[in-house]
C-alpha cells in the first residue's frame, strides 16, 4: 500500500464513517441482556456463554458499544467491508483530551483499506485518571485490564484473530501503549508510540512507572527485559514537539529523560537499544522525528500524515514473535 494512495482512501473511506456514526445513541446494538448485566455485576467473568455472538456488527462503520461486563465502558469498533473473521486487530489509545471518536473517525478509512478490525477504548477522566500508566492503586480503574476484557468481546463477536494485536498511541495514548507492550509483550506484535510525554526507563534502579522495578500500587505486573525488548517499537515524535505546556516536570525526570518530547523520545530510545545489547537481543525499538511536526494529533494526522506511517509501519513490515520468527499481518 504505497502512503499517497492509502492517505486518498483513509480521507473517503473515513468522511463515510463519520456520516455513519451515531453519537446520540451510546450503540448502535442491542443492549445486553438482564442476566448478563447481572453476571458482570455479580463478578463472574463474561465468556462465550454469556455473549451474544450472533450480534452482527455493521461492517465499513465505526460501531460504538458498552462492554457486555461493565456497561458504563465505552469504545469504538470498526469492522472493514471484508469481514471481521480472523483479521488482525489493531488498537488505537487517545490522548490526555480523551477523544476516543475522533481517533476512531480518522483511522477508519485505513483499516478499511489493511482490512483490519479496528478497536477504539475510551478510558474517561473519572474512571481512568491514570490511565497512562496502566492505572495504579487509588488511582482510577485498570486501563490495561478493561482493554483486555475488551478484546475478548470484540474477538469473540467478529471472529477477530486471536495473534498478538498491532497498538498505536498518541500523547497520553502513547505513554500506555509503550508501558502496556512492556508489561504484556506477549500480547503485542509490534507498536507505534507517537508524542509522548516520558517513558518508562528499561531499569529496574527505578520503581515503576519510571522503572521496571516492582511497584505495590500494581502488584501484579512484572517486566521481563530479555521479553519486552524482542518487541518492535517504533517512536514518532514531531520536530517542532518542544514546548512544556502539559508536560510532566521534575528535577529528576528531566535529568534522566530530557525537557521536551524530542530529547525524551531520542532518550528513551537511545535506553531501549542499550538494553537491548545488554541482553543480547537485536534492537527493535527505532525513532523517527517528522520534519514539521507540532504536538497536535490533528495536525500530526493532516499534515504529517501520522495515520499513513502507523499502518506503514505495523503492517507493511514483518513482525518478531517472542522467538524471533518474522510473520506479516494477515488473514487467517
Amino acid at each position: 500500500m504505497k502512503p499517497d494512495d492509502a492517505g486518498t482512501m483513509s480521507a473517503n473511506l473515513a468522511r463515510s464513517a463519520w456520516r455513519e456514526v451515531d453519537d446520540s445513541n451510546p450503540s448502535v446494538l442491542p443492549a445486553p441482556s438482564a442476566d448478563s448485566k447481572l453476571v458482570a455485576r455479580g463478578g463472574a467473568s463474561v465468556g462465550p456463554t454469556a455473549l451474544q455472538k450472533n450480534w452482527s456488527l455493521r461492517k465499513n462503520q465505526i460501531v460504538r458499544r458498552a462492554l457486555q461486563a461493565d456497561p458504563a465502558q465505552e469504545y469504538f469498533v470498526y469492522v472493514p467491508s471484508t469481514g471481521g473473521h480472523s483479521a488482525p486487530l489493531f488498537v488505537a489509545i487517545h490522548g490526555i483530551s480523551r477523544n476516543a471518536l475522533e481517533v476512531a473517525k480518522t483511522f477508519a478509512g485505513l483499516a478499511e483499506a489493511a482490512g483490519v478490525v479496528m478497536v477504539v477504548p475510551h478510558f474517561t477522566a473519572d474512571r481512568y485518571p491514570d490511565y497512562q500508566r496502566l492505572g495504579r492503586t487509588e488511582s482510577g480503574m485498570r486501563a490495561d485490564l478493561v482493554l483486555d476484557s475488551i478484546l475478548q468481546e470484540v474477538v469473540w463477536i467478529t471472529g477477530a484473530s486471536t495473534a498478538p494485536m498491532y497498538l498505536f498511541g498518541y500523547s497520553g495514548g502513547a505513554q500506555f501503549a509503550h508501558r502496556y507492550a512492556m508489561a504484556y509483550p506477549h500480547r503485542v506484535a509490534r507498536v507505534v508510540v507517537a508524542s509522548a510525554g516520558w517513558y518508562t526507563l528499561p531499569t529496574r534502579q527505578r520503581r515503576f512507572p519510571y522503572g521496571i522495578r516492582r511497584n505495590k500500587a500494581i502488584p501484579s505486573i512484572r517486566f521481563d527485559p530479555e521479553e519486552f525488548l524482542r518487541v518492535p517499537i517504533a517512536v514518532i515524535v514531531g520536530e517542532l514537539d518542544v514546548g512544556s505546556e502539559g508536560l510532566r516536570h521534575s528535577e529528576r525526570l528531566d535529568r534522566e529523560q530530557g525537557l521536551t518530547r524530542v530529547e525524551r523520545a531520542r532518550n528513551w530510545v537511545e535506553a531501549m537499544q542499550a538494553a537491548a545489547a545488554e541482553y543480547h537481543v537485536e534492537p527493535l525499538v527505532t525513532y523517527t522525528q517528522v520534519p514539521g511536526g507540532e504536538h497536535s494529533f490533528a495536525l500530526m494526522m493532516e499534515r504529517s500524515k501520522l495515520g499513513e506511517r502507523v499502518f506503514e509501519t505495523l503492517f507493511a513490515a514483518p513482525s518478531k514473535d517472542s522467538n524471533g520468527n518474522d510473520h506479516r499481518a494477515k488473514r487467517g
